[in-house]
Formats: C-alpha cells, sequence, structure tokens
C-alpha cells in the first residue's frame, strides 16, 4: 500500500486517491482539424514507461483536487509530488526511461 502526499491534506493512505493517467499530455492546439485517427491517439495512445514517470492524482475522499506525482513504475517509490500546472520537477534519479507505444488492439508497435 503506497502512502500518498497529498499537496493540500498530507499523507494519506492510496485507497483515498484515484489515477488518472499520463500527467503533461498537451491538448491539441486545433481540435476542429484532427481527424478520427487522431483523436483517438490523444485520447488512448500514453507512453508505457519503465522508471521515473509523471502521473496525475485526484484526492477523491478528501480535498478532491488534482495533482501530479513522479512515480518509479518498477519501485513504486514516490520521487515527487507537485501541483496541477507546475513544470515536471528534476530528479536526481538515473533511472532509464524505456517507452515503449501499445496500439488499440494491444500489440506493441
Amino acid at each position: 500500500m503506497l502512502l500518498i502526499s497529498c499537496p493540500n491534506c498530507g499523507p494519506r493512505d492510496e485507497t483515498e486517491f484515484h489515477y488518472g493517467g499520463q500527467a503533461h499530455v498537451p491538448y491539441p492546439e486545433n481540435p476542429a482539424e484532427l481527424t478520427d485517427r487522431d483523436w483517438a491517439e490523444y485520447l488512448f495512445y500514453r507512453d508505457n514507461t519503465k522508471g521515473i514517470f509523471a502521473e496525475r492524482w485526484l484526492h477523491s475522499t478528501g480535498c478532491r483536487q488534482w495533482f501530479n506525482m513522479l512515480r518509479d513504475t518498477v519501485t513504486y517509490d514516490i520521487q515527487a509530488v507537485y501541483p496541477m500546472g507546475q513544470l515536471r520537477p528534476a530528479t536526481g534519479s538515473t533511472a532509464p526511461t524505456v517507452t515503449t507505444p501499445v496500439s488499440p488492439e494491444g500489440a506493441i508497435k
């Protein structure tokens, strides 16, 4: 079980939070010009990182606020917690980052 430190409420049990997916995914600049394929890639294609990964989390049973977290996907160690809208902080970790896109059919590209 993870102990997550909410930026507003302090340390709380993992069961109070909901995972919100990859952080820092930019909204398309011209959404009206996107094809169905482009929308599908924006909505469903995410990095599958081994190592430090930026994630969004919601403190659903506490303050109900979203925040970002840097977490190691191998060890589950939380490297940093920071408010929405802030840039991803630098970490001293030298963990490798490997990105493997997955297609909607589940096959690795």
